[in-house]
């Protein structure tokens, strides 16, 4: 019974501040990242959020992994490394590649981790249909990818079933960048972007799709701005 109503509920949009930040340095979208799940930590009754952009060239090594990943040594790495609190192993950022960071309360949806990853890759999957693109799930593994390349990395966060993090997905991005790193520990498993299929493709005419997609499947409402005050970061 209390599934049934996890599952009704989830059918209603969710109010949801949408938050479309442009290319912004990584360490500002991570605080914004803590401070909505703050918020929605000590108000429970605020909105949900999520956060877009595109990040200036850096890496991302999720929670617990070494850095047996990096090819070369840490001092080799040409762009910063950030060591954050999602799944997941290396990654890389850049211009060119939309981040899409929802900050939800997953008890309003459903609170399963592994059904919310599924739900990310959906998301990607959509824009890609609506390119006319071959999206594609592999087994055992989280993320997107279209002719064997991975198109998009997906690692997420969650504190008492308030999530942060989320995916990146490659558009028209360099891909030198990811030539220093493993890419997300997956060997001899090659990146793509979407530009590679589509020549004129931009950020701007992905990031709607991405947004229309993401309001589907996690069943939000978008507004624009932010419910509640935001208050300084925990720290926890």
């Amino acid at each position: 019974m209390l599934m049934g109503k996890q599952i009704l509920a989830s059918r209603h949009q969710v109010p949801t501040d949408l938050l479309q930040l442009g290319l912004m340095p990584y360490p500002q979208f991570l605080a914004l990242q803590q401070r909505h799940q703050d918020l929605l930590l000590q108000q429970p009754g605020c909105h949900e959020a999520v956060l877009v952009g595109q990040h200036p060239c850096c890496y991302t090594l999720g929670r617990h992994r070494a850095l047996t990943h990096v090819r070369n040594g840490l001092a080799a790495l040409p762009y910063p490394l950030y060591r954050i609190d999602r799944g997941g192993d290396i990654t890389h950022h850049c211009p060119g590649q939309v981040v899409l960071y929802p900050i939800l309360d997953l008890r309003r949806h459903q609170p399963d981790l592994h059904w919310y990853l599924r739900q990310l890759e959906a998301v990607v999957l959509d824009v890609l249909a609506a390119l006319g693109l071959p999206g594609q799930r592999l087994p055992g593994h989280t993320g997107v990818w279209c002719d064997d390349r991975k198109v998009a990395a997906i690692g997420i966060g969650a504190r008492r079933w308030i999530t942060r993090h989320g995916l990146a997905l490659n558009v028209s991005c360099d891909l030198a960048g990811f030539g220093d790193i493993v890419p997300c520990g997956l060997v001899n498993q090659p990146v793509g972007r979407l530009r590679d299929w589509c020549p004129d493709l931009t950020c701007q005419d992905v990031e709607p799709l991405l947004l229309a997609a993401t309001q589907r499947h996690l069943q939000l409402e978008f507004m624009h701005g932010t419910s509640c005050s935001l208050t300084p970061a925990s720290g926890t």
